[in-house]
């Protein structure tokens, strides 16, 4: 019995906004007196640095000083609220799960703009459990990760449902924890990731098929 749902943030109840994100990274490049492309070529590598410690710290790896790391993070803060804007249905879908009765969970691959901005964005009071790979010093695919959110949500493996895009090979994870998993991707659009594209379990298209499903 299905007891909980856990989702992904980026292109599953938010989307990612890919052209923000470049404007962002170019006004850092700048800056830090960087070369752009050679700049986007070490703020790529770095995810890993970025998505599991503080987005100050690694700007000083960069040569930021304090001054210079705290205006980019204001920046990255702005960037990130004007993008963590519910997809259509996903407000409306995580109330009805929650008068279900339905526990919430989200694990997020982030930086810690996400958090900090968090408590502002219209899912502030949806989730139970919010992991933030920033927070945790973990990513998926990850199995503790996983663990921590069912942890936090008490609840079993098996009565957890994760939705994601298939990024960070998330689908695959929740799966090898236990979990059931679900693809989200844009309607009439294949899938952008490898795991999503060869991925033969359920999928959706939009956040509110997640009622449907879970009816059927």
């Amino acid at each position: 019995m299905t007891r909980a749902v856990v989702f992904d943030l980026w292109d599953t109840i938010v989307d990612f906004d890919v052209q923000g994100s470049r404007v962002f990274q170019t006004e850092v490049a700048r800056r830090l007196g960087r070369e752009r492309d050679e700049f986007l070529d070490a703020w790529y590598e770095s995810r890993a640095t970025r998505e599991t410690g503080g987005l100050r710290d690694y700007l000083a790896t960069l040569g930021a000083d304090a001054a210079v790391a705290d205006e980019i993070a204001t920046l990255r803060h702005e960037s990130t609220r004007t993008m963590l804007v519910p997809r259509p249905g996903a407000v409306e879908t995580l109330v009805e799960l929650r008068a279900r009765g339905l526990k919430l969970g989200l694990i997020s691959v982030c930086s810690d703009d996400v958090p900090a901005v968090w408590e502002e964005t219209p899912f502030a009071d949806l989730f139970d459990s919010t992991v933030f790979s920033c927070s945790v010093g973990l990513r998926k695919p990850d199995p503790r990760i996983y663990r921590l959110a069912l942890e936090e949500l008490d609840v079993e493996p098996a009565d957890a449902v994760f939705v994601g895009d298939g990024a960070n090979d998330e689908l695959a994870g929740a799966e090898r924890v236990g979990m059931r998993a679900v693809l989200i991707h844009r309607p009439g659009q294949e899938p952008i990731w490898d795991e999503a594209r060869d991925w033969r379990g359920p999928r959706i298209t939009s956040v509110p098929e997640v009622l449907s499903l879970l009816d059927g």
